[in-house]
């Protein structure tokens, strides 16, 4: 099996040589929950008390909202994280967003998404969403979308540095391993794999037993 790693330790290296900006490549999975939890309530409570919403639409908005954001996270994985220039500035630049974790896939300090990227791609997707949604429904929509980026920021930390035995789980967890360790080209969904079958990039069942044993 190829191995896509240079350290399967929980340790880290500096990207950049300016000391702040490589303070802010570096996160403790907790912080998106303190920055995100009380947006999502702030949305809820707009959904709820100001706009005054039913209970129905919030929740059909709110799952709405979870599954786009399921495929928003396999194509940024695919498309964007994955992508990568042909020349050195190209090679660099993907090496900061993405290859740094398939290099070192146990540094915890970057398995989630730091608030220097991640706030502003928030900012970006709401104001997409808003247009099409509009200024009352982007409420709960954008309360299940940020949701959905929570429960994958968690899970990601999770897989490299939880163990259970949970059959789910354990699927989950396999299939990103795989993803790491034998094939960079598939398996792009990390909270869950549905939309690697959808677009026939997930592993095959040998694969996965050949992971497992």
């Amino acid at each position: 099996m190829n191995k896509n790693y240079i350290s399967n330790k929980d340790e880290t290296i500096e990207l950049f040589d300016n000391k702040l900006m490589d303070s802010l490549s570096r996160v403790h999975w907790t912080v998106p929950l303190y920055i995100y939890i009380p947006i999502i309530l702030y949305l809820l409570f707009n959904s709820f008390i100001l706009y005054m919403l039913t209970t129905s639409n919030i929740l059909a908005y709110l799952l709405f909202g979870l599954f786009v954001w399921s495929a928003t996270e396999y194509l940024l994985h695919r498309f964007i994280f994955h992508w990568e220039l042909k020349s050195n500035f190209g090679r660099r630049i993907h090496f900061i967003f993405h290859g740094v974790h398939h290099d070192y896939p146990r540094d915890s300090k970057r398995l989630v998404m730091p608030p220097a990227v991640s706030l502003p791609l928030a900012l970006l997707f709401y104001y997409i969403f808003w247009a099409f949604i509009g200024p009352i429904l982007i409420n709960p929509f954008f309360a299940g979308f940020l949701t959905g980026y929570l429960i994958y920021d968690m899970m990601h930390y999770a897989i490299h540095h939880y163990n259970a035995k949970n059959k789910l789980w354990l699927a989950i967890k396999n299939h990103h391993m795989l993803h790491h360790y034998q094939d960079s080209k598939k398996g792009y969904g990390v909270s869950q794999p549905i939309w690697d079958y959808v677009f026939g990039t997930a592993f095959s069942k040998k694969s996965e037993k050949d992971l497992v044993n």
